[in-house]
């Protein structure tokens, strides 16, 4: 909306107004547009080419698959925090969310192991347990941002710390462990597969395309840009702002629960450990797919191919041991910083 406004107002001021902001240039600023949100693609697929020629095993079925399964949980994340970061805001809590609700999840179930016969009910009453109590998060973070008029940041850094003391607690500071029944029951959802395809990477297909749907053909997801690039303009134009904001977090937390459900039976635990650093990840994924962290512009298909990125680029290193595994959050932390540089030079 704004570059139209400021064409439109430069288009008045009559022949002084210089030729920069007149309405031949559009088609050319549009073709940059297109451009730069190909980098992200074009990054990927040098990196491909590059992993193949340094390790054959790279372009193994079984190793791409391996990336997509382990990418899954932070590319679930991810689309949800596009959300949020297109909207001007953030959420640094994300991993210690997965912690929280996975060791509640897994105390739920254990606990119903006595009452419910079947163990398949038990596992479908926890998956819902876990999906509503990641909106009930997310919306306690939207009502303590648009209510409590307290900034994002700050919000979600101090419910970082709540979430993973809470889990600690809960699991005395060890791990909570679930019961051996449910596991065997569980183990499919992640380690089972459809047409050759894991289901982790079937659910982060379907929820990409259900969050590139809802922010590019829905009125939602057209208040959500316009929030990002002008909140006052947006006030202004009847959207209702905090609404709109809480659900973000709301969509956010569901999203959590997601990708807390299918993590869960990966290792069958949760412990104070869970989700370490998976806020940042989901961050960079979507800083990485071309996202403005200021908000106000992002795709989802930039985020899913963040999130690959990232993923792949921690295979690669590890397949050829360029440099020390232990150097491999290094590396990505070098692509951000990279990354973000050039947006700010964009911008």
């Amino acid at each position: 909306m704004q570059p139209e406004h400021t064409d439109a107002i430069a288009g008045d001021a009559g022949p002084g107004a210089p030729e920069s902001v007149t309405p031949h240039r559009a088609p050319a600023r549009s073709w940059s547009a297109r451009m730069q949100g190909l980098g992200p693609i074009a990054g990927l697929v040098l990196l491909c080419i590059a992993g193949t020629a340094l390790n054959s095993s790279f372009a193994d079925l079984s190793n791409i698959m391996n990336v997509l399964t382990r990418t899954s949980f932070i590319g679930i994340i991810s689309v949800g925090m596009c959300f949020v970061i297109i909207s001007g805001g953030i959420d640094l809590s994300v991993g210690s969310m997965v912690a929280l609700i996975a060791g509640s999840m897994i105390l739920i179930m254990n606990g119903l192991v006595a009452a419910v016969a079947s163990p398949v009910w038990v596992i479908v009453l926890g998956m819902a347990f876990a999906l509503t109590l990641g909106a009930l998060l997310g919306l306690a973070h939207g009502v303590l941002i648009t209510r409590g008029r307290i900034e994002p940041f700050i919000v979600t850094l101090g419910t970082l710390g709540i979430f993973r003391a809470v889990l600690t607690y809960l699991a005395n500071g060890g791990a909570i462990t679930l019961d051996n029944k449910l596991s065997d029951v569980y183990s499919p959802v992640y380690y089972g597969s459809l047409l050759g395809i894991p289901i982790p990477v079937w659910v982060f297909v379907a929820i990409a395309l259900f969050g590139g749907l809802l922010l590019n053909r829905t009125t939602f997801g057209r208040y959500v840009q316009a929030i990002g690039s002008n909140e006052q303009v947006a006030r202004y134009a009847a959207v209702n702002v905090d609404t709109t904001v809480t659900l973000t977090y709301v969509f956010l937390g569901v999203c959590v629960g997601i990708a807390t459900v299918l993590y869960v039976p990966r290792l069958g635990s949760a412990s104070p450990t869970t989700g370490l650093l998976w806020e940042l990840e989901a961050i960079a994924a979507v800083i990485v797919g071309g996202t403005a962290l200021k908000g106000g512009a992002g795709t989802i298909t930039g985020t899913v191919v963040g999130a690959i990125l990232l993923s792949v680029i921690g295979n690669i290193l590890n397949l050829t041991s360029i440099i020390s595994v232990y150097l491999n959050a290094a590396v990505q932390g070098a692509v951000i910083i990279v990354v973000a540089f050039l947006q700010r030079r964009r911008s």
